[in-house]
């Protein structure tokens, strides 16, 4: 008669043997799928991420930035105002991503595509780092995304420190757009958000609003110290459009911003309507426009 101890000893280790080899090719099959993803970015901004994360595209969008050597020979699949589609859905693509800001604009069109995509929110830094380790966990690629998010964060304690026990200058940020004038951007925008953490103080803020539309006025009251000028596309024509408004304008000539020659353009890819991976560098040029010497020690 066999021990009743022993059967119940090789029972187990059967069990534990098959848990082993079923863990694993769960495992296998995990990594296998996360090796086969077939992932379109419509923006260079998650362009930029998916480079960082070392992620495979399939599709990126059609942009006059230089695209990482890896996704240069990629589908196109138009620009981020105006993305085709068809194209997307004929990548057939495991994932779409998007931005948040594009949603109401673009829903409607994937959806009769069948394509669902992922909107991303970009517009401030926080949400840059929580789509960063959101995506490292589902790509596994958390140590990449640890290592973006622990640069990002050592950037806002340079800027922290640099800001340190100083008046706050008033900040004026703009949002210029080809043909159509320009913006006022808010707290809520990705640019009001880099002069929130380089410690100064937008003198446009909103519960809920990223941009709202300009008013001489209330922009001569508020008498920025400093303005920052986002050329958002075609900065070319931007630059021209904003230089012809503060040339013939005469309110910008009363702003204290002008009058002590502390206007800067803001331009791509380093600079962008939503987050991205040139945060770092992005942060620290607004931190020294905002506070040009170091504080006294």
């Amino acid at each position: 008669m066999k021990n009743p101890r022993k059967v119940g000893l090789i029972s187990l280790m059967v069990l534990i043997v098959i848990a082993l080899i079923g863990g694993g090719i769960a495992w296998q099959r995990q990594q296998q799928r996360r090796n086969q993803s077939r992932i379109v970015a419509t923006t260079y901004a998650i362009v930029q991420i998916a480079d960082k994360l070392n992620l495979p595209l399939v599709g990126v969008p059609t942009t006059s930035n230089t695209l990482p050597q890896r996704y240069r020979k990629l589908t196109k699949v138009g620009s981020p105002m105006n993305p085709s589609v068809e194209k997307i859905a004929a990548l057939r693509p495991t994932a779409v991503y998007a931005v948040t800001t594009l949603d109401d604009q673009f829903g409607k069109a994937f959806k009769a595509q069948h394509v669902a995509p992922h909107f991303l929110d970009l517009t401030s830094v926080a949400h840059l780092e929580r789509t960063l380790t959101q995506l490292g966990k589902r790509y596994d690629r958390q140590a990449a995304a640890k290592k973006q998010v622990y640069l990002i964060n050592q950037a806002k304690q340079r800027a922290k420190k640099r800001a340190q026990n100083r008046q706050k200058p008033r900040v004026l940020v703009l949002m210029g757009l080809p043909g159509a004038s320009y913006m006022i951007a808010t707290n809520h925008a990705y640019v009001g958000d880099l002069v929130h953490l380089a410690g100064g103080q937008n003198v446009f803020t909103s519960q809920s609003q990223e941009y709202m539309d300009p008013n001489d006025e209330a922009i001569q009251k508020a008498n920025p110290q400093v303005i920052l000028r986002l050329e958002h596309a075609m900065p070319t024509m931007v630059t021209k459009q904003f230089n012809q408004e503060f040339k013939q304008n005469a309110m910008w000539s009363r702003t204290s911003a002008v009058k002590h020659h502390r206007v800067y353009d803001l331009q791509e890819p380093t600079f962008d309507a939503t987050a991205n991976m040139g945060v770092v560098t992005a942060l620290n040029q607004v931190s020294h426009w905002l506070y040009p010497k170091e504080a006294a020690t």
